[in-house]
């Protein structure tokens, strides 16, 4: 097996993480409604169900740091397909749920922890592993993959959903909708034993000859000696200078710097036009609630072929500027939207508006950050340091998801001068915090080895 060849097995493999957490996180949105119907749940037990499993996630994300640590990235994976799949499984059993919903919010959870665990592990994976000229290319295979995730469920749980009647969807075409995630779970964990051990954490461990071992089989020989001396250097010097005092100067604040991006990219407000935007669809196209299969191939297709414009630019333009013409296309976005709201005319700007933001944010904040999330911590802080900033972006994950309603339905947000607008210039405001941050503390990683970009900070 060539060079080429290898590497895109591993990071295909890798990404599968990516695919769970997009399917695990979809797969809540199509069974919602029937297994509402058959709890007869409240609004509020109904968003605890939804909601459960952003828990697991921040909970999966706090641990995955030290597991990565002792285990390593490979195992960590591991752990996370055994915990999506257990998820699936438990969701799904026939008759487990007939008398209480507990054991369903106790299996979303599970799930969250995969999510949590997975994705922190799965970008760092690949960017420990992959060449330096296409490490971005790779990494953002990741988001490909979370994009790929969502329109995968959504279809299967169309597909389950409109082969029964309603009463049978009530009654299990719910829990068929669960069950179809064991398929690429499965194949995730069977795959994942196939792929070889970060070298840079074989490095950290003391395996320099299993680490050099990988490296060649990516590399090539020569690459792989150079690759090899630069994390050893690194290392050594990290041992002689600092004893990983995770509150020094230095080290606390590149953790903080990449958790305020990390954070920021839930503050862009995506999630609160992708969990909330029906409303929009049905005004400015006239969509009714049975539309929602046009709404969601819409935003899925946008979606997914601005993913595509992110890969095959990254390594070209480098990471910052795409979240720098990302960001204006997103702030351009959110005022077509926001001025049509404040206006009273919305229509086809409006939905124009919704479309120019997610293919904004689907080419720079939606793949870059996890891209530089992977790239800019040093080699013995990385499993920490990713851990605290992917931990932090499911609580802001969480933040926007319950305070947009709240605002969206507040008195001042449904008055002039806003007519339903604030939230959306909110998120303009922290999209302007975003450039500000990326002009000011981000370093430009394209083309350069982690080792490279870790002297940056020294």
């Amino acid at each position: 097996m060539n060079k080429k060849t290898f590497l895109l097995l591993i990071t295909a493999v890798s990404a599968l993480g990516g695919l769970l957490f997009g399917y695990d996180t979809g797969v809540i949105n199509g069974a919602q409604f029937y297994l509402s119907k058959h709890f007869d749940l409240d609004s509020a037990m109904k968003g605890w169900v939804v909601g459960s499993a952003l828990l697991g996630c921040f909970m999966g994300a706090i641990v995955a740091g030290p597991l990565s640590i002792k285990l390593g990235r490979k195992k960590s994976l591991i752990i996370s397909a055994v915990l999506f799949t257990l998820s699936a499984w438990g969701s799904g059993l026939p008759s487990l749920f007939e008398e209480s919903v507990s054991l369903l919010v106790v299996f979303r959870i599970i799930g969250g922890l995969g999510i949590g665990i997975a994705s922190m592990n799965a970008p760092m994976y690949i960017a420990e592993i992959a060449p330096s000229d296409i490490r971005g290319k790779m990494v953002t295979y990741y988001q490909l993959a979370i994009v790929v995730g969502f329109f995968v469920v959504f279809l299967a749980t169309y597909f389950i959903g409109n082969n029964l009647t309603e009463l049978e969807n009530i009654e299990f075409g719910w829990k068929r909708m669960f069950w179809s995630e064991l398929i690429p779970s499965g194949l995730f964990l069977i795959l994942l034993f196939f792929v070889p051990k970060s070298p840079r954490w074989l490095a950290l461990k003391g395996d320099d000859d299993a680490a050099l071992t990988i490296l060649k089989k990516v590399h090539g020989e020569e690459q792989a000696q150079k690759e090899m001396l630069e994390i050893k250097t690194s290392l050594e010097a990290k041992e002689t200078k600092i004893k990983i005092n995770y509150f020094s100067k230095v080290v606390l604040g590149i953790i903080v710097i990449g958790t305020v991006l990390s954070v920021l990219q839930q503050f862009t407000g995506i999630n609160a036009v992708l969990y909330y935007g029906a409303d929009i669809f049905e005004k400015a196209l006239g969509f009714g609630k049975e539309d929602v299969l046009a709404q969601q191939i819409l935003l899925a297709f946008v979606n997914l072929v601005f993913t595509f414009v992110a890969m095959f630019t990254v390594d070209k333009y480098g990471r910052k500027p795409l979240i720098y013409i990302g960001s204006v296309g997103m702030i351009i976005g959110f005022l077509l939207l926001g001025v049509s709201l404040q206006q009273n005319t919305v229509g086809l700007v409006s939905l124009i508006g919704v479309l120019v933001f997610i293919g904004s944010f689907a080419m720079s904040m939606g793949p870059v950050v996890w891209v530089v999330l992977s790239e800019m911590f040093p080699n013995k802080i990385r499993s920490v340091a990713m851990s605290v900033a992917v931990a932090a972006q499911w609580a802001a994950n969480y933040v926007v998801s319950q305070s947009f309603p709240i605002v969206m339905e507040s008195e001042a947000n449904n008055s002039a001068p806003w007519n339903g607008s604030m939230p959306y210039f909110i998120f303009i405001a922290f999209i302007l915090v975003i450039i500000f941050i990326t002009y000011k503390f981000i370093p430009e990683t394209k083309g350069k080895t982690l080792e490279e970009i870790e002297a940056f900070w020294e």
